[in-house]
């Protein structure tokens, strides 16, 4: 197991991707990135801290924020869309395309493609599962789709989930409606939400003899509020009816295994809490439900079994994929639960100022263990998407409109790189818009 100055070793002098000389050559790390590089190198947290003394120390996070090269003209508060990649992770998977130039139809095949088990291996290793359960995706909509799609249901069958779940989703279930007859059942949960256990009785109350498939949110994007999965997973295993779990937002985000959830598919995007490079997400699928899963792209019969028929897409960069494993190693250099409580902290920073007046209304609970980085709050009298339009022309701070028929409010989601003096900017701002308007 490694140790955190290990790792940060790993992250430095990544053996798998290339020699010393390779690594320091001038034209394949800028000077930004170098720079960037050496911020990493001091990641290291005080031993023996405690997370939320590690949360409050920015001689720590400066060195964090130093291994981004964001443009810091915006101060970007949706990083809960997709987050920049560390300097380290981009400079990886340079290294990595330029080697599959080099050769592509050997590279690629004989030597990058095996490369990605190795990399599923540390994955598995890391968020609690086999790496023979573990497919690397493109987004958490082409891991979630293979499960939406790869399920037989016939005309009448129902699949339930609530309305609050992402777009794309629900458009996955109304065209399986449009096509197959079959029942896309969705039901409204309450904003905030108070109780996790109201979501349980929610999910219970709504199925059906007719019910054979349940889709639930992780993390709401919409909010970022946290649902209780293991107990749905749990309402729906005890009725025979498998559960997908939409963990987009959550995976890197705050500490959990996924083997804890008890759940048969999972679906994620590693390009935001994991910080993985654009277009990388992650698939897991319990070993017993492979073979009755149907990919989206048709994969050989010797591959029934195989975790690996969910990544035959063809011809595809691979450079993304391997570069996951910087990414990895970051994330274990500052710790999950160093990273989780820093991500709550930076949420109260805000928001405490900002709660302090009257007319904010908040749309997340942020009680213990109901959210973490994300928050959404509506300030009376100011439309929503007018305030984020505002935030971004006249202070380029960059937040997330929400605009859903049952609600509406700002998204908020600072990341590891975010200082607090870009916070106090947002909260002038916020401040600005309450007492003298948009105008």
């Amino acid at each position: 197991m490694y140790t955190r100055r290990e790792a940060l070793g790993a992250i430095v002098y990544p053996a798998a991707i290339g020699t010393l000389e390779n690594w320091l050559r001038p034209r394949r790390v800028t000077r930004g990135a170098a720079a960037a590089v050496g911020a990493a190198q001091n990641l290291a947290p005080p031993g023996g801290d405690d997370a939320q003394t590690v949360a409050r120390d920015e001689r720590f996070w400066f060195n964090v924020q130093q291994a981004f090269n964001v443009d810091r003209s915006i101060i970007n508060l949706n990083n809960g869309g997709v987050s920049p990649s560390p300097a380290i992770v981009q400079a990886a998977q340079r290294r990595h395309l330029e080697h599959a130039n080099g050769c592509p139809a050997h590279v690629l095949w004989q030597i990058q493609e095996p490369q990605c088990l190795a990399v599923c291996q540390r994955l598995a290793s890391a968020f609690g599962a086999e790496a023979e359960e573990l497919a690397i995706t493109r987004n958490s909509s082409e891991s979630l789709q293979i499960c939406q799609f790869g399920v037989d249901l016939k005309a009448g069958d129902e699949v339930l989930t609530t309305t609050q779940d992402y777009p794309r989703m629900i458009a996955a279930f109304k065209q399986r409606e449009k096509r197959e007859s079959i029942v896309l059942r969705q039901f409204k949960i309450p904003v905030p939400l108070d109780d996790p256990a109201e979501v349980v009785r929610l999910y219970e109350r709504n199925i059906t003899p007719k019910t054979r498939l349940i889709l639930i949110s992780h993390m709401i994007n919409l909010t970022g509020q946290i649902l209780p999965v293991k107990q749905v997973v749990a309402l729906g295993r005890a009725r025979g009816i498998p559960v997908i779990v939409d963990g987009a937002h959550a995976l890197a985000h705050f500490d959990f295994k996924i083997r804890d959830l008890e759940c048969d598919y999972y679906g994620v995007s590693l390009h935001k809490w994991l910080f993985a490079p654009i277009g990388t997400g992650l698939l897991y699928v319990r070993r017993s439900k492979i073979k009755d899963l149907w990919p989206l792209m048709a994969a050989e019969e010797k591959l029934a079994d195989s975790i690996r028929k969910f990544e035959q897409i063809g011809t595809h960069p691979v450079a993304g994929s391997l570069a996951i494993a910087e990414a990895l190693t970051f994330h274990q250099s500052i710790g999950a639960a160093n990273k989780e409580t820093r991500l709550i902290y930076l949420r109260d920073y805000w928001l405490k100022r900002v709660l302090e007046h009257d007319r904010v209304a908040m749309r997340t609970n942020t009680g213990r263990g109901m959210a973490c980085g994300i928050a959404t709050f509506a300030i009376d009298g100011i439309d929503c998407e007018q305030l984020s339009k505002w935030l971004w022309d006249k202070r380029r701070i960059l937040t997330v409109a929400i605009m859903h028929d049952e609600f509406q409010g700002l998204r908020v989601s600072p990341s590891v790189y975010t200082t607090l003096q870009e916070l106090d900017q947002f909260c002038d701002a916020i401040d600005l818009a309450i007492g003298k308007g948009l105008g």
